[in-house]
């Protein structure tokens, strides 16, 4: 326990600085770095998702996963950082589609039973969390997209961090309200969302230029903001966390000490970058 606490804490600290450092000192050609960044996570998770797929289902080869997982990500990083056509996202979706599709015809007979899982498979690597990791990427098209990108990571890690703390701290007694994920407390809960209305409320407080609320009060604005961000964060977490479950694995991978896998890294950024994205686009 002691160790893992340790490991945690280790990639906290030095995760966010660079995290801030890539967002805020590299905005070149609307943040090439860190689009590339989301492009080889988005590939990785890929490829822990379709291994979590494959305990209970033939899936795809890695190589392909990482490839269909990346496509979304890709096109959206060509759109915003090279000036290429808006249509560019749904010619990769067409493009991983028709290679599903056509990939498998010449098939043995012998393997008949499984392209349809194998196909399936494939169309849900290219959604998750490719195509929502992609909202991240598109951020960058905001003016004072550093500001947005980072407030927006701030709040989604911020959630994330404090739920664990306060959990670990005051969740005694008070676990086991969500089945898929039976350590989450409701007390952990209370604090991810504190954290992140703070974040939100601290967005409209220190950049006003950048977080202009228009349609209702400035702090109300960033309470909406924290809360239905840290919320979807919060669901994301859950909903790995109960197809974990599902395929009777722990973590979804161990390249992150103290985390596990990049998929339960991402996960509660991927279904937050969506929300978050059309949230901003509304009340800012």
């Amino acid at each position: 326990m002691m160790t893992k606490l340790v490991q945690r804490l280790l990639v906290f600290f030095i995760g966010l600085p660079l995290t801030v450092c890539l967002v805020l000192y590299l905005p070149q050609k609307n943040h090439i770095v860190v689009n590339v960044v989301v492009i080889l996570l988005s590939a990785l998770g890929a490829i822990e998702f379709s291994d979590m797929l494959r305990k209970k289902t033939p899936a795809l080869p890695r190589w392909e996963a990482a490839i269909l997982g990346s496509l979304v990500p890709i096109a959206m990083t060509l759109m915003v950082s090279f000036g290429f056509s808006g249509q560019s996202i749904s010619i990769a979706l067409i493009l991983g589609a028709v290679w599903l599709l056509v990939s498998r015809i010449f098939s043995p007979a012998d393997k008949f039973e499984a392209i349809i899982s194998r196909v399936s498979s494939g169309f849900a690597v290219i959604i998750y969390p490719g195509l929502f990791m992609a909202w991240v990427i598109r951020m960058s098209l905001f003016s004072r997209s550093d500001v947005v990108i980072l407030m927006f990571l701030l709040m989604v890690i911020a959630n994330d961090s404090a739920a664990w703390a306060v959990g670990l701290l005051f969740g005694k007694g008070n676990r086991g309200i969500i089945p898929a994920s039976p350590n989450k407390s409701v007390a952990g809960f209370i604090g991810g969302f504190v954290a992140s209305i703070l974040i939100g409320i601290g967005a409209v407080q220190f950049a006003p230029e950048t977080f202009p609320a228009r349609l209702l009060p400035a702090v109300l604005s960033g309470i909406i903001l924290g809360f239905i961000s840290g919320l979807a964060g919060t669901l994301g977490d859950l909903g790995e966390s109960a197809m974990k479950r599902s395929s009777n694995i722990k973590d979804s991978g161990t390249i992150i000490p103290g985390r596990g896998g990049i998929l339960d890294t991402i996960d509660s950024i991927a279904l937050a970058a969506p929300v978050f994205y059309v949230l901003y686009w509304i009340l800012f």
